[in-house]
């Protein structure tokens, strides 16, 4: 091939990358748009007053994940209707958790390089309290019953909890005295009754039971995960039971629903839903039979609720938290829901 042959070759390759990338530029960009406008089979969103504050009748608050203006912000819905009208708050949050009048918002912060996150402690009227910067990813958050602890994770390598290769940070903020703890590796840990050390320890999934001391949560370390039962005054961890993610406790403090990795299910969906029974250290399936790759929330003391992939990214489902019943879903277009009231 002569060098005027190599160079239009050369030529034309380039244009023709030239036109995927803006093809694909454009196309992204018209995604994009098309999740701003509203659908018309969609939920119906209008903008609103939305608090934290429990009331006499039950509502459930969320991140809407339904197209349109409101898309990503923190809507409230009649729990007893969860299909109706929704209002929307203003505030817009990647994780949320609220219990008590106090909330927690994981929020996205873009730039023009690249995004950063931060933690918001919310007041009732979801009113900044204070923030805090993040070190990764968002994925999980929590407020105890009182509303005086907080919780989050991030993913500080890696994407997924169903491979090996990410690391996550999971910190404990007081909001009664503005103490916060980075990090829970910074508690001191016993696994099978010795204190344990390891590089590769990691936490996440905290659940907290009403006495403002005691919580749950999920350690991973050595290829396996653990439950272990947190006290926040001594600042130690334990392990209680293996195989368990995502820990959520009941409200009457006796049982755990957590995803369970099962052997035989594909790499990417490994897990089902369990119930684990605290005295007894009994555990049992739900009946959902997709995975779950959620931290689930508990509707009341016989239910649980959780997200499953939908059209618009996620839909919420609730199940009966004893194995029995089948699953059902709540809500189209929503994703980490509180129940308050």
């Amino acid at each position: 091939m002569t060098l005027r042959n190599k160079i239009l070759v050369l030529v034309a390759a380039l244009a023709m990358l030239a036109g995927v990338g803006t093809a694909s530029v454009l196309h992204a960009a018209g995604r994009a748009d098309r999740k701003n406008q509203t659908q018309a089979d969609g939920p119906q969103v209008a903008e609103g007053d939305v608090t934290l504050t429990p009331g006499a009748a039950r509502r459930i608050v969320f991140r809407n994940m339904a197209w349109g203006p409101h898309r990503d912000e923190l809507t409230t819905v009649a729990a007893a209707d969860p299909t109706g009208p929704r209002t929307a708050s203003g505030v817009k949050c990647l994780r949320f958790y609220a219990a008590a009048g106090t909330g927690v918002c994981l929020q996205a912060e873009h730039g023009a390089v690249q995004d950063t996150y931060r933690a918001v402690v919310l007041d009732a009227r979801l009113k900044e309290r204070a923030h805090y910067g993040l070190p990764g990813i968002p994925t999980r958050a929590r407020v105890s019953p009182g509303g005086r602890w907080v919780a989050w994770t991030v993913f500080v390598g890696g994407d997924s909890y169903a491979g090996t290769n990410f690391s996550t940070r999971t910190a404990i903020l007081d909001t009664a005295t503005g103490q916060l703890t980075p990090s829970l590796e910074d508690f001191t840990a016993f696994k099978d009754g010795k204190e344990h050390h390891a590089a590769d320890t990691n936490f996440w999934g905290v659940t907290f039971a009403a006495d403002d001391r005691l919580f749950y949560a999920t350690m991973a370390t050595g290829g396996s995960t653990y439950l272990v039962r947190g006290d926040l005054a001594a600042r130690t961890v334990t392990t209680v039971h293996a195989n368990v993610e995502c820990p959520s406790l009941s409200p009457d403090g006796t049982r755990i629903v957590y995803k369970k990795r099962v052997p035989g299910l594909p790499a990417d969906a490994p897990w089902r839903l369990y119930a684990l029974d605290l005295a007894t250290m009994r555990e049992r399936a739900l009946a959902e039979p997709k995975s779950v790759d959620d931290q689930a929330v508990w509707q009341d003391g016989h239910t649980v609720a959780y997200a499953l992939p939908g059209d618009y990214g996620s839909d919420l489902y609730a199940v009966p938290a004893d194995g029995t019943g089948k699953p059902r879903r709540l809500l189209t277009a929503g994703l980490a829901p509180a129940y308050l009231g």
